[in-house]
């Protein structure tokens, strides 16, 4: 295997090694390279927030990865591979008790997921990863440039994330925050490609909801610090008395005096607070708390259909018509029109607090005081909650494997077949001559014909794969996606050849521990 060697008088690794002296680890100075991702459980909470606050938002908002640099044209085969020790490989835990079908009907691996994080440039994106067996089975493979940011002099990415079985927003199975990343020196420092890959331990997985509203009673809503507030619901007359008579309910409810009343600021005695629709400007320079014209609520969005969202637009414009610019919204019509990060049609709404003094009847409403909490527990690591995929290293090429990813982004030709929302399998047999790609300064890779794009980045290349016990052997991750034929259409993934230094990398990783979140 080759080595990218230091200079005379070498630069030292600024990083940090791990200690020597890990069991059956004999590693180089120049071999492993470590960085912290979410070193304190204070940061780790940090992250956790960030992406499950309302109803994982954060989540639903991130794109595949797809930086140009990662897509390639020019390829060319070498020879073959050269092992630089004996083959090894690490067993797989957990898995299926037994197959519930005889049929090869390709069952996805509980292990497969989502690594999300944030970029250097601010923006949220999202790669393909694993859960792999370790010693305290807390361990994700993924590519390396989904742990540290190529563009950025490799620094690590921030507010890292694992979750398995991700699907549409949701998170089964947990969200495992990054503590450390571990890899090989070679990329960390020289971005050499042939050893794009990532190990990353992760804390303990967390389930629940985060900034959860909940209803409470008059006394608990007074004496709490954190977020709050007051939804109010239309009621009958003879709800609204029957409320006031009963000395439990009488604070639940009051009367809106409607528009013909003096608009006035939330200490008057006696006000209550509705909301108004504006324009997405006057939101974003309205403030926060209470009082007129302050921010009611975050902003409520529409999914719509095509012919919702367009009649919608017309009542703005009525000349508009499709593929036109979006109309701009209007005093009746505030509200913005738009697509989401998944092409879905959506109809923004934007609400101000308006503060009315106690009048003549109008409305009679019941007041409903909540507020906003946490309600998460911790499911346990995350090996023992979803399994852990096998780690194989020096194996031979030529072989079968299966890999399983999400992609998402498009073709060189436009063309956009997937949509990144349920992972994708490809199977094949690698081929037996490494390729090169100088402007990667890959040398050695290994490549599988596989029609799939960006947002497969860092998926497992599972060798011996048992569709049964959904378990195999990690023996490479998705680094790079081709176009082999230049038809504008990629045609071929490659991953780097797991050897020993790999599995010096993949040990001191395995050998680490993470902790706990929530005692």
């Amino acid at each position: 295997m080759k080595r990218i060697l230091l200079p005379a008088g070498g630069a030292v690794l600024a990083t940090g090694l791990l200690a020597a002296g890990l069991a059956g680890t004999a590693q180089a100075d120049t071999t492993v390279s470590t960085d912290p991702l979410a070193a304190t459980a204070a940061k780790a909470a940090e992250t956790l927030e960030f992406w499950s606050k309302s109803d994982y938002a954060a989540l639903k908002g991130a794109v595949a990865f797809n930086p140009d640099a990662l897509e390639v044209s020019k390829i060319s085969s070498g020879g073959g591979y050269s092992a630089d020790t004996k083959p090894g490989q690490a067993e797989p835990i957990g898995g299926e008790k037994k197959s519930v079908s005889k049929v090869q009907n390709v069952n996805n691996p509980k292990t497969t997921g989502k690594v999300f994080f944030e970029g250097r440039d601010g923006k949220l994106y999202w790669c393909s990863g694993t859960s792999i067996q370790s010693q305290y089975r807390n361990l994700v493979a993924t590519a390396g440039h989904c742990a540290y940011d190529i563009a950025a002099n490799d620094e690590v990415v921030s507010r890292w994330v694992f979750v398995p079985g991700y699907y549409q927003g949701k998170a089964p199975f947990g969200i495992y925050v990054g503590k450390q990343a571990f890899t090989h020196y070679d990329f960390d420092v020289y971005e050499d490609f042939d050893r794009d890959y990532a190990f990353v331990t992760v804390y303990d997985g967390i389930g629940g909801t985060i900034n959860k509203p909940k209803q409470v009673d008059w006394a608990t809503y007074k004496a709490y610090q954190g977020e709050k507030g007051v939804k109010d619901v239309t009621v009958t007359e003879d709800e609204y008395k029957k409320g006031k008579l009963d000395p439990k309910t009488t604070d639940y409810y009051d009367v809106d005096p409607g528009k013909a009343d003096e608009a006035t600021g939330p200490d008057f005695p006696g006000a209550v607070v509705d909301r108004f629709e504006v324009s997405k400007g006057i939101y974003d320079a309205a403030g926060v708390g209470q009082g007129n014209g302050k921010k009611f609520g975050e902003p409520v969005v529409e999914n719509v259909t095509a012919s919702d969202a367009e009649a919608y637009a017309k009542k703005q414009r009525p000349s508009w018509r499709p593929g036109q610019p979006f109309p701009t919204p209007t005093r009746d019509y505030p509200a913005t029109v738009g697509k989401d990060a998944r092409g879905n049609w959506t109809i923004t709404h934007y609400y101000v607090q308006k503060w009315y003094k106690q009048g003549s009847v109008a409305r009679y409403v019941r007041l409903e005081p909540f507020i906003v909490g946490n309600e998460v527990k911790s499911i346990g690591r995350l090996g023992d909650v979803v399994g852990g995929q096998g780690f194989a290293y020096n194996q031979p090429t030529g072989k079968d494997v299966r890999v399983f990813g999400y992609p998402y982004g498009p073709h060189l030709d436009g063309n956009k077949p997937f949509t990144g929302v349920t992972p994708k399998w490809c199977y094949g047999k690698t081929d037996k001559n490494v390729i090169r790609i100088p402007s990667k300064k890959v040398e050695e890779q290994m490549s599988l014909k596989c029609a799939v794009t960006a947002g497969y980045d860092g998926a497992p290349w599972l060798y011996k794969y048992s569709n049964a016990k959904r378990l195999g052997y990690v023996n490479g991750v998705t680094s790079l996606i081709a176009d082999t034929d230049n038809n504008k259409r990629y045609d071929r993934i490659t991953s780097p050849y797991f050897d020993g230094e790999t599995n010096t990398v993949y040990k001191a990783a395995a050998a680490s521990w993470s902790g706990k979140l929530i005692p």
